[in-house]
């Protein structure tokens, strides 16, 4: 007797709606979701520096509270720096007044010259707020400020993680005998993870040097403050530095004019797209096993799930979905190989080998 088997479609179709409904799930409960895949993301990040401390057997006191404490350094640095970047802005902002009526007088002037002095045009010049652009870019910044406003529960978790994270290993590596696929996928996901945050953060430091450079020689006020911000956009696939932009090209603005406000663009364009489009892409290719239309479309999913915490975890986010419905599953190679960009033949095998 052949076993019936179901149509294509009708799997397709119930695994999107599962999908719909798992996702409005997710982001019924992102407040709580949202800090423990960040948790789960930096202690994954500082697990080569507990791993060091275990080989040269420190104490478990020590290989919890070290790492703990290498991650609170960051996040705490994270909130003085996104606080200190609103603060500021709102501090500058009033003091550019005169330049922002002059700014829209000279813009009267200019489109007067042109012959397009009619009533419409004047009316839509003199309704021009510049006050409203620096409204977006602290909003840019609250937003980013936002993500760690759950600092408290972040905290609590990462705790519970770090004292969690010895015996977690070692399960892992004792699952590799029953389920041996799942064990892998676990592997790959914190191998991978480790090599995004790691690469990511090496050319964010490259764009930051030169982003503050370029600010300085223009003569944008702040500029490490904004190289700093840039450094940490840089964790947002593909839009990461536009969001670094706003800031320092809207006091360019302020400061020199509009020509000053496009070179910096310019400037923010030509390190940013070169290094983070042409240069970052083969390092992070094989690491991560997402193609670039992946990484966008999980940018964009995440993003509306988690608001701005999806789109600085958007990676991570899609590598644990892909490690625990993909790559598990020894069936899915050719879903695999749709996500990565890359025939299963020729993704190389980056995971690391469990642990005997």
């Amino acid at each position: 007797m052949t076993q019936q088997r179901i149509p294509r479609a009708i799997v397709v179709l119930v695994g999107a709606a599962a999908a719909v409904i798992t996702l409005a799930g997710v982001q019924a409960v992102g407040s709580i979701v949202g800090p423990v895949i960040l948790a789960l993301t930096l202690v994954i990040a500082v697990s080569p520096l507990r791993d060091w401390l275990a080989r040269h057997r420190a104490p478990v006191g020590v290989q919890v509270a070290v790492p703990l404490a290498v991650v609170l350094l960051v996040l705490l640095g994270m909130v003085a720096i996104l606080s200190l970047a609103a603060a500021q802005l709102a501090i500058l902002a009033p003091t550019y007044s005169t330049e922002f009526k002059k700014m829209v007088a000279d813009l009267q002037h200019w489109a007067a010259g042109l012959g397009y002095g009619s009533q419409q045009l004047n009316k839509a010049l003199s309704s021009f707020d510049p006050a409203k652009m620096i409204e977006v870019a602290q909003s840019v910044l609250s937003g980013l400020l936002g993500v760690l406003s759950s600092l408290f529960l972040i905290v609590v978790l990462l705790l519970a993680m770090s004292l969690d994270a010895p015996i977690f290993s070692r399960i892992v590596d004792a699952a590799a005998v029953e389920r041996p696929e799942l064990a892998r996928a676990l592997q790959s996901f914190t191998h991978r993870t480790r090599r995004y945050l790691i690469v990511s953060t090496i050319f964010g430091l490259i764009c930051s040097v030169l982003d503050v450079a370029a600010l300085y020689m223009l003569g944008v006020p702040l500029p490490l403050l904004w190289g700093v911000l840039a450094l940490i956009t840089n964790y947002i696939p593909n839009i990461g530095f536009i969001l670094g932009l706003v800031p320092p090209a809207l006091l360019g603005l302020l400061e020199g004019g509009p020509k000053t406000m496009l070179l910096v663009i310019a400037a923010y364009i030509a390190i940013n797209v070169v290094i983070q489009s042409f240069i970052q892409p083969k390092f992070l290719g094989d690491a991560v096993g997402l193609s670039t239309t992946a990484t966008f479309l999980s940018l964009i999913i995440w993003a509306w799930v988690l608001g701005p915490l999806g789109a600085l975890l958007a990676i991570p986010l899609s590598l644990l979905v892909r490690a625990l419905l993909i790559d598990s599953d020894p069936d899915s190679k050719w879903a695999a190989a749709l996500i990565s960009g890359r025939l299963p033949h020729a993704e190389p095998n980056t995971e690391p080998k469990p642990s005997p």
